[in-house]
């Protein structure tokens, strides 16, 4: 985060600013000496120009481990019930981006648009996808194909929904166009 902002050439108090938290917390977020909720990170996350899978991927202390144990790389809510909590399944900056959220009840105000096409997977539970101004359930074993540049935002039904999220990861280039199904 530190390097981030940095590059952004903002102050501490200018991030808290943007941010609306506070100078000393951020400091002790880019020192190692607290952690933050998923919607605090999003926040600075936005007040930085980059995402949340970012600036986790660069804070992992393990960023060249193949093996994520389970447990490993949960952030989660103080509020369990309202955003739950996501777990990056790779260590440090990848080409690919996969999270697992638990949870996120209260995750529907916030949109999303990727530079790169996304599959939502429901592992268990029930989600909303709202994208291309129309909404779709999605249960158990369902997945979204969200193509690049689609506004969307997504919500689970209940406490203990799982679903997982697969991208390739921003900034990098696909190489054939996107939005098409592979020519065989």
């Amino acid at each position: 985060m530190h390097d981030r902002r940095r590059a952004a050439r903002l102050t501490l108090a200018q991030l808290a600013a943007k941010t609306e938290l506070s100078q000393s917390f951020l400091s002790q977020l880019e020192n190692g000496r607290t952690n933050t909720s998923l919607r605090s990170l999003q926040r600075i996350a936005d007040a930085l120009s980059t995402t949340a899978t970012e600036l986790l991927a660069a804070a992992d202390s393990t960023p060249g481990s193949v093996i994520v144990r389970a447990g490993e790389g949960v952030l989660e809510q103080a509020e369990r019930n309202n955003d739950g909590s996501v777990r990056s399944l790779v260590h440090g900056p990848r080409d690919l981006r996969a999270l697992e959220f638990t949870g996120g009840t209260g995750r529907s105000e916030r949109e999303f648009t990727h530079q790169n096409d996304e599959l939502i997977y429901v592992v268990s539970g029930t989600i909303t996808v709202a994208a291309n101004g129309e909404q779709v359930t999605l249960s158990t074993g369902d997945s979204y194909y969200c193509p690049s540049g689609v506004r969307h935002r997504w919500w689970a039904h209940a406490d203990d929904t799982r679903t997982l999220l697969l991208a390739v990861a921003d900034g990098l280039t696909v190489r054939r166009a996107p939005h098409g199904p592979r020519r065989t």
